[in-house]
């Protein structure tokens, strides 16, 4: 699987291609500034790219608007964005498409390096992998909101949307929760009834759930 890299800072990024190598993953670049990384991602068109939200030369959004630009011109082309801090707007943009292919981590997940290159592979893959703590964070907003996009859902189904939020299977939703996989499946389809998301060929309602709740 072919990665295309971008972290400013030299020993995290050096930690990263040896960690994405030591997994199978072949690393056809690795930048440190914005512009570089959006050479990178149209020339080479990797299987997935792991992104820094903020690189040279502003350090602010340079990454993200590098690979949300390298999106537009590559389309479906799959990125990992990973973050210090959690920014709704970030993962707002990430997902305003409506496709999949988007991860947001926050930069801590790279310690748990099976974890961390699940995500890279779901990605990869063209599902989502949100951060647990984005997720929570996101889903708190909408709490505070007395007329909130989520207010129809019940407590179970909105333990199943945070939990597809982050990525997960149905397989492995039912395994968090301790119910079975046909009950999964009945709360999904419950969610997407509620969030007004009907059956289509060609969305992934999966992800048009997640961006109905950061809207």
């Amino acid at each position: 699987m072919r990665v295309v890299l971008a972290e400013d800072l030299f020993l995290l990024r050096d930690g990263l291609v040896r960690l994405l190598e030591a997994y199978d993953f072949e690393i056809v670049a690795a930048v440190d500034n914005g512009p570089s990384l959006l050479r990178a991602l149209v020339d080479e068109r990797p299987d997935v790219a792991v992104v820094d939200v903020r690189l040279p030369p502003t350090f602010t959004d340079e990454g993200l608007q590098a690979a949300l630009q390298a999106r537009r011109q590559v389309p479906g082309l799959p990125v990992l964005v990973l973050s210090q801090y959690v920014e709704q707007l970030y993962a707002r943009e990430l997902l305003a498409d409506g496709s999949g292919g988007i991860g947001y981590l926050l930069k801590d997940r790279v310690f748990d390096p099976d974890q961390f290159v699940e995500s890279v592979r779901r990605v990869a893959n063209g599902g989502t992998a949100m951060d647990p703590d984005v997720v929570a964070k996101l889903f708190a907003k909408d709490s505070n909101g007395p007329k909130g996009s989520l207010a129809r859902l019940t407590p179970r189904e909105r333990e199943v949307l945070s939990l597809m939020a982050e990525g997960r299977s149905n397989a492995s939703i039912a395994q968090a929760l301790v119910i079975t996989e046909r009950s999964v499946i009945k709360h999904t389809s419950n969610i997407f009834a509620k969030l007004d998301l009907p059956v289509s060929d060609d969305a992934n309602r999966r992800v048009l759930a997640v961006l109905a709740f950061l809207r």
